[in-house]
């Protein structure tokens, strides 16, 4: 007898069990940041960005301040209590101007468009409220964010093709990109 009609039998008499496929992890919900999530978003930041993360006194302010339904400080929750990413717009006065400080995606999660799933909505709020320009600065050799960044419309801003030296001290140079809503 070969293997195969071996499979059957036992399959047919309920000896031989197949094992159950595991659910494919549910898409996480895109939603605003809550102040129950200070803790996890400082988790994230921290495996993320590492000795540059936020400190969480700061994470604690800018939440107070971009946070909320209409906010844009948005995470995605997987909902099991862990976040897998965020996004953070600061408006200037009159909601002209608009930084991106932060878009973070857990290292796990990276490569499923969830990156570009936060920017798009973040976008889409700061259009909303009448934001008419969009900057955000990126590490030069970052190919996958400034492809993301291109793909939505930022370019590196003038002078120089964007390229600051230093920006945020010796040695920490950063690409300015800008995006015209």
């Amino acid at each position: 007898m070969t293997a195969e009609p071996l499979e059957r039998a036992l399959d047919h008499e309920k000896r031989l069990t197949r094992p159950t496929p595991l659910p494919e992890p549910r898409p996480p919900l895109l939603r605003p940041a809550r102040e129950s999530d200070l803790p996890e978003l400082q988790r994230l930041d921290e495996e993320v960005f590492r000795e540059v993360a936020y400190p969480a006194f700061l994470l604690r302010q800018l939440h107070d301040l971009y946070a909320g339904p209409a906010g844009h400080l948005l995470v995605l929750d997987d909902g099991d209590g862990r976040l897998r990413g965020y996004v953070l717009a600061a408006t200037a006065a009159f909601h002209r101007d608009s930084w991106i400080l932060g878009l973070c995606v857990a290292e796990d999660r990276r490569r499923h468009g969830l990156g570009r799933e936060l920017m798009v909505e973040v976008l889409e709020r700061l259009r909303r409220c009448g934001t008419e320009r969009v900057r955000l600065t990126v590490e030069p050799a970052n190919d996958a964010a400034i492809l993301l960044y291109r793909s939505l419309g930022f370019r590196p801003e003038p002078p120089d093709g964007g390229m600051r030296r230093d920006y945020f001290g010796p040695g920490e140079d950063r690409e300015v990109m800008c995006l015209v809503l």
